[in-house]
């Protein structure tokens, strides 16, 4: 499988468990890692056969501004859904970085893992399944 990456997503949000989190928007920064065969947009030079970066960041922009999630872990697991779901992806790697939430901390984040490069349908678009 191939990969297909959209590093420093940048995205204010309200998001955060104290009180005073929840009165203003915090900066996001979003890197995510998606899997893919990209040979049919290659060989076509298509971009209804490959994944449309520009889609999907703006879907994750619409998700992370008409929600609002304590932890940045439940944003985490809705962005990795969304991209399966939503654009077909069998698997995906999403960073949320929260920069600035510690004192003396450059940054916090979290990064999951979603779906398979083993599933059928990673076989299917790779070409492996029968």
């Amino acid at each position: 499988m191939d990969r297909v990456f959209i590093e420093g997503l940048k995205v204010d949000a309200l998001i955060g468990v104290y009180d005073w989190e929840r009165e203003i928007l915090q900066p996001l920064e979003f890197d995510i890692e998606m899997a893919t065969d990209i040979r049919p947009a290659a060989a076509s030079d298509e971009l209804s056969l490959t994944l449309d970066y520009f889609s999907i960041s703006q879907a994750i922009t619409a998700l992370v501004k008409n929600a609002s999630f304590k932890l940045i872990e439940s944003l985490a697991e809705a962005v990795s859904q969304l991209i399966r779901e939503k654009f077909g992806v069998c698997w995906v790697k999403v960073k949320v970085s929260k920069p600035g939430a510690v004192p003396n901390a450059r940054n916090v984040a979290v990064q999951i893992e979603r779906g398979s490069l083993n599933s059928p349908r990673a076989q299917m678009a790779s070409g492996v399944a029968q």
